[in-house]
């Protein structure tokens, strides 16, 4: 009996599954058109290399997953005990409804690529049928967050810009409608990728079985709308987005030192109180004054989690001008494996965004902290334990 050495065990399992030409971690390195890519995707990104650096990640990912679909659970929760009656509950839930979906999809994603990786033999092409049934609703998704996050800086710009009017310019209603809105603006023309690919039973002569798998429709038509529905949906939108939040975020930290100051040089002149109450008309900055330091924290809160949004979704932007620029760099492309790569790279932001928001809400919310403490019984366990002692 002939029995395999130790080192063939460890090196052989790289090109047997690279010989595979139908699987979707197959890279066609003698279809490039592109040498500086082609360089890029062989010496960099060599079988073993690639299966390595995807592992890591992708067990990095779904740890990291766990803890934003659990951040999100309580924070969806403990909005909706505190209800909707201010503007602001709605959108924050809104996001942490589509962070906890992505963190969905993104476990998906990681179970589709164990299954391909390991060659399990079921009766669909995994990395392929999730192509179509959560990786391009993740990449919609993804672009529904940024203009939610921007929609929330928007509005922080309008309390701080016009205080007194903010509640007939921002009313529940009216956000109720904007997230509706955004969602059906960014997130429903994923569903146009089924006019360029589509589900088909095809022969797979590797495993000897039929096999659902996903093909690209290789109309003129249906390439032609890719390519606009992408330019549109996946590029201009999150990159206008995101220029949205990175506008409105400097404005907040401007107009929040100018505030600060401001109420240092009103409370520290004692001359300015005696006017105050001896003249009626300084009642209005009165009123600014309080106004601004009720809505002081919500937009301190605001300001982190936009800026943690800019910091985790530029490399997301970096892909998508990527995507534009090099035609193979898309799964069913030469550059596949830089394509998935970097896809999972990026990924990364998403649910390290969702997790950590949760703690920005405890920190900077009273509200928020008081029913969360409430929900988790952390109030009723202090108690005990000051009773016990």
């Amino acid at each position: 009996m002939y029995v395999h050495s130790t080192e063939e065990d460890t090196t052989s399992r790289y090109p047997a599954l690279d010989q595979i030409t139908d699987n979707p971690l197959h890279l066609w390195k003698d279809q490039s058109k592109d040498s500086f890519m082609l360089t890029l995707a062989s010496t960099f990104l060599t079988d073993e290399e690639f299966y390595i650096i995807l592992l890591f990640i992708i067990y990095t990912l779904q740890l990291i997953n766990i803890c934003a679909i659990i951040a999100n659970s309580l924070s969806i929760a403990v909005f909706v005990k505190l209800g909707f009656s201010e503007p602001s509950n709605i959108s924050l839930t809104a996001l942490a409804i589509c962070d906890f979906t992505l963190a969905v999809l993104l476990t998906w994603s990681n179970v589709s690529f164990w299954l391909t990786y390991h060659n399990v033999r079921l009766p669909f092409h995994s990395a392929n049928v999730y192509f179509l049934t959560g990786g391009t609703q993740w990449a919609f998704l993804s672009s529904t967050v940024a203009w939610i996050t921007a929609f929330i800086s928007f509005e922080r710009c309008l309390c701080i810009l016009f205080p007194l009017k903010v509640k007939r310019l921002i009313t529940p209603k009216g956000t109720f409608i904007s997230m509706l809105i955004i969602i059906l603006l960014t997130f429903c023309p994923s569903f146009f990728t089924y006019i360029r690919y589509k589900f088909v039973w095809e022969f797979n002569p590797y495993l000897n079985i039929t096999i659902l798998n996903t093909i690209p429709v290789n109309s003129e038509f249906a390439i032609l709308f890719e390519k606009i529905n992408i330019l549109i949906c996946g590029v201009i939108q999150p990159l206008l987005a995101f220029s949205t939040v990175l506008i409105c975020t400097v404005l907040l930290v401007v107009q929040l030192r100018k505030i600060s100051s401001w109420r240092m040089s009103v409370t520290s002149a004692k001359s300015q109180r005696v006017q105050s109450e001896e003249n009626p008309a300084s009642g209005s900055s009165a009123a600014k004054a309080r106004i601004s330091q009720k809505e002081e924290r919500l937009v301190r809160m605001v300001v982190a989690i936009a800026t943690i949004f800019i910091v985790s979704y530029i490399p997301t932007c970096i892909v998508a001008l990527c995507d534009v620029v090099f035609d193979e760099f898309h799964l069913f492309g030469v550059y596949r494996r830089l394509f998935i790569v970097s896809g999972y790279i990026i990924s990364l932001g998403q649910p390290i965004s969702g997790s950590v928001n949760i703690l920005i809400y405890y920190k900077m919310a009273s509200k928020f902290r008081s029913v969360f403490r409430r929900l988790v019984r952390l109030d009723r366990q202090e108690q005990e334990r000051h009773e016990l002692e």
